[in-house]
């Protein structure tokens, strides 16, 4: 087993900055910093945890922890294993303190402020995609606070890592579900969260692509938002397709699907829908045969997996082997759901 002497040794320091870099007490220059963590992930260093639990416990960590609302169903299951990951960490006195916050730029800079306020050591944060947040991610990042990026990401930030799907992929998949649904016209509408949230749009991203490329006989004929509301994905699906009576098809890219299909089901059209996630409003709307598919990307292990990457970075200084760690996509359709 390496110890910190041989990790001293080979980086021509003492134990003392070893343990400073990895725990993040005092200065220590960066380079030699760096050097000191190429070393550790080289060997594959891991600590005592025995040590790592006492020492955590000395030090009372918390990790923050920031969603968008309870409006939004699917952070539900997020933080199913937050929570989880949450009750283990207890033993090594890390404290989790979380928020859900409104679907706002001004209300996630609030909470970010609020939890930087209680002494947090570390956030995991579903990011709304706007220069403010970066800056402020960037911010923490100089302050020694890391920031894991879950379910949806942030470009140009100084994140450490982001948990959650590959989304321009999923937009992609999508794309290849209504062409196998259909080989003739489609005329598809898009029911979208919002632009200011990545995951949004780059799904919508990987979708124009490969329909662009493969599936020309499937048109986009609009875009509308529904900020991950019920009411107003209802109003704006009304409205889409009254104003297109031709849609056959439509993408919901994030929540709203219980009150969009409601619309639908009023206006007497059967088009094609295909959506994300796997919220239990969304499976009975499978089971009616209202939703053809929906593409799963295991959000349970997504709110697991991202605080299990904070708290070994701040308990043992071990950086995750890849920065970003996808989840799996799977589609469910009516035929293989487990109760029918």
């Amino acid at each position: 087993m390496t110890t910190l002497k041989e990790i001293a040794d080979l980086a021509g320091v003492s134990r003392g900055t070893v343990d400073r870099v990895l725990n993040h007490r005092g200065s220590v220059n960066p380079k030699t910093a760096e050097k000191v963590m190429n070393i550790v992930q080289a060997l594959n260093y891991q600590p005592n945890r025995a040590g790592t639990a006492l020492a955590a416990q000395k030090k009372k960590y918390k990790i923050g922890v920031i969603v968008f609302g309870k409006s939004n169903p699917f952070f539900d299951e997020v933080m199913g294993g937050i929570h989880a990951k949450s009750d283990e960490l207890k033993s090594y006195g890390i404290t989790t303190i979380i928020r859900r916050v409104d679907f706002d730029v001004h209300a996630q800079l609030e909470a970010i402020d609020e939890l930087v306020a209680e002494g947090m050591n570390g956030l995991v944060l579903a990011p709304y995609n706007d220069r403010a947040i970066c800056e402020r991610i960037n911010g923490l990042e100089e302050a020694g606070i890391p920031v894991v990026t879950v379910n949806t990401d942030i470009e140009g930030s100084h994140r450490m890592a982001y948990v959650g799907s590959d989304y321009f992929r999923g937009g992609c998949i999508a794309a290849g579900l209504f062409a196998l649904s259909a080989s003739t016209e489609l005329s598809l509408g898009i029911i979208t969260g919002s632009d200011s949230v990545l995951c949004h749009t780059e799904r919508i991203r990987g979708l124009r692509q490969t329909l662009k490329a493969s599936y020309p006989h499937i048109h986009i004929i609009g875009t509308v938002e529904n900020h991950d509301d019920e009411i107003e994905s209802y109003t704006i699906t009304k409205q889409l397709l009254s104003e297109h009576p031709e849609t056959n098809a439509l993408f919901f890219t994030a929540a709203g699907i219980y009150g969009g299909c409601k619309a639908v089901t009023e206006s007497g059209l059967h088009p094609r829908i295909i959506t994300f996630d796997e919220v239990p409003t969304t499976i009975e709307l499978i089971k009616k045969g209202t939703v053809l598919a929906t593409i799963s990307q295991q959000p349970y292990k997504q709110g697991y997996r991202s605080l299990d990457i904070i708290s070994e970075y701040l308990t043992s200084g071990i950086l995750p082997e890849d920065e970003l760690q996808y989840a799996e996509h799977s589609i469910i359709i009516r035929e293989n759901l487990p109760d029918l």
